[in-house]
């Protein structure tokens, strides 16, 4: 297990519901984020590849890999951010995303940053 200090990234999550791009009547609800990723380590490390996993509202997962995000593979110095936005579709009007990123830090240590899970939801839905 690496050592918990060296290699830190915090990732700070926000969505947002778009419902020019939905249709409920289709069972379509399109959601927007953006991620906020924070190398709070010691070390620099790369995001190389991320695991997604989306959770509806009927409890149906669906899981997502690839390398990179938004065709990037960001390399974090200590200190450093990188931001991006992209979306997800549901069936259901509210939902969830958590997952992890695959890092790898200068010094060659394999670690995930984890996603901390984050609600999908349209407003309105939820109390």
């Amino acid at each position: 297990m690496p050592d918990s200090n060296k290699y830190r990234i915090d990732i700070h999550p926000v969505a947002q519901f778009i419902p020019d791009q939905s249709d409920p009547d289709e069972n379509r609800y399109l959601f927007a984020y953006t991620i906020t990723i924070k190398n709070v380590g010691e070390v620099p490390a790369q995001l190389i590849s991320r695991h997604w996993i989306i959770t509806d509202g009927n409890n149906e997962q669906q899981e997502v890999r690839g390398l990179g995000v938004v065709g990037k593979q960001p390399l974090l110095k200590p200190g450093e951010s990188f931001q991006y936005s992209s979306g997800s579709s549901l069936s259901t009007p509210v939902g969830t995303m958590k997952g992890t990123y695959q890092m790898v830090a200068e010094d060659g240590t394999h670690f995930n940053a984890e996603i901390p899970e984050f609600a999908l939801a349209m407003p309105r839905v939820l109390h």
